[in-house]
Formats: C-alpha cells, structure tokens, sequence
C-alpha cells in the first residue's frame, strides 16, 4: 500500500533501484577478522607510526593483554570504553583490547577535544574507565570517583594478567574473566557528533553495522594481506574506523601518519579521506595510490576527475547514523554526473516525500536509509532517536529506517544525485534556493577547485572560492548565466585555502565570520595559510 500512488514502472525501479545486493558477512564481529589476521599472518606488519612497527601477532598479543585487564577490572558486554588518545599503536591496542573485552570503544582525539567536550562524552556514555596515553594523562578531566584512568603505555604490555591464551582465544579470557564477548547487535563503537548544531549526539554504531561496510565490496576496498592504507583522520570522526578496522580486518597495513598528512599518503595503496583532506594531496606525489573513497561533504566534481584519472576512485555518502557510508560509487572522468551511486550491500536507500511516500524515480526527495546500515540510534536520548529513525514499512520484519536529511534522485540509470541537506536549503528573497547548486557551477569554472556558497543574510548569498587567483567577476557571471538571478552570490571571496574543521571539513561557522567580518584572525589562523581575499558585489 505504501507504493500504490505511484506508476507500476515506478513500483519496480523503487525496489530495483533502492535496494543494494543481498550478501553474506563472513564476521560479525569486526575484531573477528582481525585475529583471523592474526592467526594467518602472525608476523606481517600490521602498522608503522614514527618509525615504529607493530606486527599481527604482537598487536593482538597486547589487545588480549588489555582486554584480559579490563575484564578483570569488571568490563562487560554493553559497557563502554573511552579511547581518548591520539594517532599512535597504542590508540590501535586500545581500541581492539576494548573490542575484545566485549565493549564499545568511545574515542576523541586528546589533543583536539576541549575538556568540556571531553566531560559530556564520559557523563553521556556513562564510562567507567577510560584509556589514554602517559603524555596526555593529565587532559582527561575524570569525575571524580566515578571513572578510572589507564595509560595504555602500561596496560599493553603488562605481563601480570597471565597467559590469555592462543592468538584470537576469546575463549580462554571467558574462561579466566567469565564476562562473555559482544553479540553482533551490541555496541562497536560510539561516535559524537561533531555538536557544531548544539551539543554532540552518542551515535551507538553496531558490530553488525560495522562488519556489513568494512567486510564487503566496495566497503572493503580491495584491501589485501599487504596493502598500506594511510590512517590520516581524527579518530573521533567515523571514517576513521574505515581506515584502521577496515585496513586491520584484511591485513593490510595501516600508516599512521604523524604532522604531515602528505607524508603518509605518499607510501599509500588506498586513501580514505573527506573532500577537503584530499585536496590538500599532490596525486602526482602518490604513485602508489590505487583506490580513493571520499566521504563526509560533496566531492567538488574537479578533484574527482583528477583522481579517477589515476586510480579507483570511489565517492561515498552517509551520515555516523548510517555506519561511515551507505552508498558508493565508483567515478570515472567521462561519466555525465559525478553521483553517491547505489546502496551497499545488504542496505536500502528510499528517495521519500515530507509524507515518507516514495516519490516517482526522477523526481527529488528526502533520502532515508534502511538495513544493515542502520545504527542503534542515540545514547541517552529516546526522544531524538524517535524523531530521526523510524520503523521500516519496505523493510518490515521491526527493521528501522532513517532520516539523512539528504535530497536527492535517482538517475534512469539507477545512481544518486545528491543535492544538498534540507537544512541547508535556504531562502533568499523570498525564493528557496539549494547553495551547493552554486558552488557546483563555481567549481566548473576553469582554475576552480573548490567553491562553498552560505546565507550571509535574508537577502544575500556569498560564495567562497579556491584558490585565490580565481576571477571573481568570471565567478558571479557563471552563476549568472546558469541560475536564476536570485541565486547569484552578491559577494565571492578568492581564498588561498579553505578553514577546516578538527575533523577534515570545511569550517561554514569560519566562513560565515569572515562574510561577516568577525574574523579576529580565524580564518589564517584555522588554516595556517595565507586567507587574503578579493570580493566584487555590494
């Protein structure tokens, strides 16, 4: 009945279109095909940080270590963990020891987070200890008699728990600890969004909803016993966890970058970054790379051609609730649109009206994600979770399906358009205008590589553009020539780079100031670059 408005054509490319394979998950616990690793390629390096190397074997030898120590500390399946630590091997024993002792791992890089942040994510998560390093020991503000500091400098090589037992022997810990491992539908990890909206929400993702993306193609990403996939993102974001579980899950090798993300990226096989993190990489300068996934704000179509002209380059989409992303595509250079594809294995995306009724294939709604990829929703507030998932009528069986507040299409091909969030949408004059549909034409000018458009005020856009020596008339006559009047920015400002965000996006808030003039230095000063500006408009 949900389907019966629209045409029987419409009815079969619904189902043809909104539905991704049907596969089988060879683990439902993502550590699971860790220790498989483990246990297959004991002495095969598993990551490299600063000169130092870390093998399967050793690697997973101190994860039992700590999962041993936290389950004799009292650590149990649905508990969670802080992880509050920055790019380092002993961030990576911490978050598989975590995962071994049958808890959530809750991570914030310590060097980033401000104590606030770093207060509400052990008050909401309710942690009872959390992880850390010596060096940044004394920046985790502990409530005092209520959470329990350890520094993972200790606890991964401490021999006083005893044998735990062969490699990948969980056995042995339920044996010595008796606490029992996760079950698939338990906590893998919780990530905190990034509150630039009022403050962060607990996303509980899933076992399950980690193993359907990282252990499938394209999730997977054609990563191999061997492969060296670059750990450059703040592991507080969750395409982190694309980097280090999916690379760690097949074998791979995981470079973790130290300053300079170039660096890192230069010795890479596969590259997994946010738009603005991979437009500050020289392809030229990676000979190595042959698979890129970007993720997390739209892919300006320039940088994608650029890439797919080297490699396999995947463009992505999917908010934290929907497990890093739930659809992919790969792009080629001559394609007539650069897409988000299709749904993933084993998810669903449906393309709805205001009234959750599918529109007709071609026409622009709301995209809501069901399947696997759905996550467990948010800690500690029922009342949001009930406003942003709901229960699933294509789906049935009590799955649930949510709310992206993503627009998009379908093409007659069967890929996604994106097309902006509904709350982006903005009214200028009293018409409804979409701001990522002018920064798509600003990105087509020949020299532009990035372009980002934001409500100055009810009356005015302004667009940003890169690099500075774009024509800012050229830029406002584009628009001019593609859009509706009332869609030309009233003001576009060159910029030498872009701000960005602790976690590799653009900075709008940033942006907005400098439109605004309420700058005090943020934009040099979040860049680190040179920020002067050339404006044409009132």
């Amino acid at each position: 009945m949900h389907l019966d408005h629209l045409t029987p054509r419409d009815r079969e490319l619904f189902r043809r279109f909104g539905h991704g394979p049907a596969v089988r998950v060879p683990h439902l616990l993502v550590h699971r095909a860790f220790e498989q690793q483990a246990l297959a390629v004991p002495d095969a390096v598993a990551a490299e940080h600063g000169g130092s190397t870390v093998t399967y074997g050793e690697l997973n030898r101190r994860a039992d270590r700590l999962a041993a120590w936290l389950r004799r500390a009292g650590v149990r399946p649905g508990d969670r963990v802080g992880l509050f630590v920055r790019r380092s091997i002993p961030m990576l024993v911490g978050l598989l020891g975590t995962l071994k002792a049958g808890a959530a791992y809750v991570p914030q890089d310590i060097g980033l987070a401000p104590a606030a942040q770093l207060r509400h994510v052990i008050r909401t998560a309710a942690t009872r200890i959390v992880l850390t390093q010596r060096e940044y020991a004394h920046r985790v503000p502990l409530p005092a008699g209520v959470c329990h500091l350890v520094e993972l400098d200790d606890v991964g090589d401490v021999d006083d728990v005893g044998d735990v037992g062969d490699v990948g022997d969980v056995g042995e810990l339920d044996r010595l600890y008796g606490h029992g491992t996760a079950a698939p539908d338990d906590g893998c990890y919780v990530l905190f969004t990034s509150g630039t909206t009022g403050p962060p929400n607990g996303v509980t993702v899933t076992h399950r909803n980690v193993a359907n993306i990282l252990l499938t193609e394209p999730g997977s990403l054609g990563i191999r016993p061997g492969t060296r996939v670059a750990q450059l993102l703040n592991i507080a974001f969750d395409m982190a966890a694309w980097e280090i579980l999916g690379c760690l899950s097949h074998g791979g090798t995981l470079v973790i970058r130290g300053k300079d993300i170039a660096e890192a990226a230069r010795t890479a096989d596969v590259l997994v970054a946010t738009p603005t993190v991979l437009a500050s990489i020289d392809p030229a300068a990676c000979p190595r790379v042959r698979a890129v996934a970007v993720a997390g704000e739209p892919c300006p179509r320039p940088l994608a051609d650029l890439w797919a002209r080297r490699c396999a380059f995947h463009n992505a989409c999917g908010p934290t609730e929907t497990t890093i992303v739930n659809t992919m595509q790969r792009h080629h250079p001559d394609a007539e649109l650069l897409t988000i594809g299709r749904p993933t294995p084993n998810n669903a995306v449906y393309v709805l009206d205001e009234r959750r009724r599918p529109v007709p294939i071609g026409e622009v709604g709301e995209m809501w994600a069901g399947g696997d990829c759905v996550s467990a929703g948010y800690l500690g507030d029922d009342a949001l979770t009930a406003q942003r998932y709901a229960p699933d009528p294509y789906l049935g069986g009590g799955r649930r399906m949510f709310r992206t507040r993503d627009l998009g299409r379908w093409t007659p091909d069967g890929e996604l358009e994106h097309l902006g969030r509904t709350d982006d949408q903005v009214k200028i004059r009293g018409f409804r205008v979409e701001p990522d549909s002018v920064s798509a034409v600003l990105e087509s000018l020949p020299g532009c590589v990035r372009a980002v458009t934001l409500k100055r005020d009810a009356q005015h856009l302004v667009s940003f553009v890169c690099p500075q020596d774009v024509d800012p008339e050229a830029a406002r006559g584009a628009v001019a020539a593609a859009l509706p009047y009332y869609c030309v920015p009233s003001a576009v400002l060159p910029l030498a780079a872009l701000p960005e965000t602790d976690r590799g996006k653009i900075d709008k808030a940033a942006l907005l100031r400098l439109a605004t003039g309420d700058t005090n230095g943020d934009i040099a000063g979040d860049t680190g670059r040179d920020a002067r500006v050339g404006v044409v408009g009132a």
